[in-house]
């Protein structure tokens, strides 16, 4: 009789289904290596902590809405020969969460700015902390929606608890009145409690033209800027079109084929 069987209900009861995914592999190590009852125990352990925080992390990598292979390891920093390495390997510490400092990423389009600003939500989400990545124009629409409702009260504070708030895309589209004023008071709510990360294809000084009201686009940018990490991108853009196939023309056709034998019939 397998001596598993009878361990897969109690643990299922348990809610330690995961353990059977190791249980096997890890009861043949014990017995090759002779392990006390304690080790082979502790072992089975580590491995439902492992599952259990990937599951985790799965979900809040899903919740963040961040794509799963835009990580720090795969951004490319030679397309930006003047980038700030040691300032990106500071950022990846996750500090800035803990300081509430804002991160500013600008740069033109196809620098990268979207793939860094998700490397540093990833960084943040596996040192636990709650992220959403959404676009400039996404979340304005939200807020709109949410005033269309008589609930916009409850998606502020919602948006302002949020540990981490990446922000794509900022400026893409100059705001219209009252979104400028929804965005102001998105970014008081956040300021100094929580962090807020923001990319534009503007310079840093062109900010303050995506605001209908320059007042109110003094305001929120001053939240912004106050102890804000600055990061700018340049080279060329890595989006590249894919080569167009080359075109033979009638003449470079013929000379392609058998001149002694006849073209194919036409269908």
């Amino acid at each position: 009789m397998n001596p598993m069987l009878p361990l897969e209900p109690l643990l299922m009861q348990l809610r330690l289904s995961g353990i059977l995914d190791s249980l096997e592999a890890r009861n043949r190590q014990a017995i090759e290596a002779k392990l006390a009852y304690t080790d082979f125990l502790a072992l089975l352990v580590e491995d439902e902590v492992a599952r259990r925080d990937q599951r985790q992390f799965a979900q809040r990598l899903r919740k963040a809405q961040v794509v799963g292979d835009k990580t720090l390891e795969r951004f490319d920093c030679s397309h930006s020969p003047s980038v700030n390495h040691a300032l990106i390997a500071e950022l990846a510490t996750c500090r800035f969460v803990l300081e509430q400092a804002p991160v500013l990423i600008a740069g033109p389009t196809g620098t990268g700015k979207s793939h860094l600003v998700q490397s540093l939500c990833h960084c943040a989400l596996r040192a636990g902390h709650e992220v959403l990545f959404i676009s400039h124009a996404k979340l304005l629409a939200q807020l709109h929606a949410a005033r269309a409702t008589d609930s916009f009260e409850r998606k502020l504070r919602q948006l302002a608890r949020v540990d981490v708030l990446a922000i794509d895309d900022f400026g893409l589209r100059p705001m219209r009145s009252p979104q400028d004023e929804d965005f102001h008071d998105l970014i008081d709510a956040r300021y100094e409690r929580t962090t807020t990360l923001l990319t534009s294809n503007l310079h840093f000084d062109e900010w303050g033209a995506a605001f209908p009201n320059k007042l109110m686009g003094a305001a929120t940018l001053d939240r912004l800027r106050d102890r804000a990490y600055q990061i700018i991108l340049d080279g060329e853009t890595r989006r590249k079109p894919r080569p167009l196939p080359e075109v033979r023309s009638p003449v470079q056709a013929t000379a392609g084929r058998d001149a002694s034998k006849p073209p194919p019939a036409a269908r």
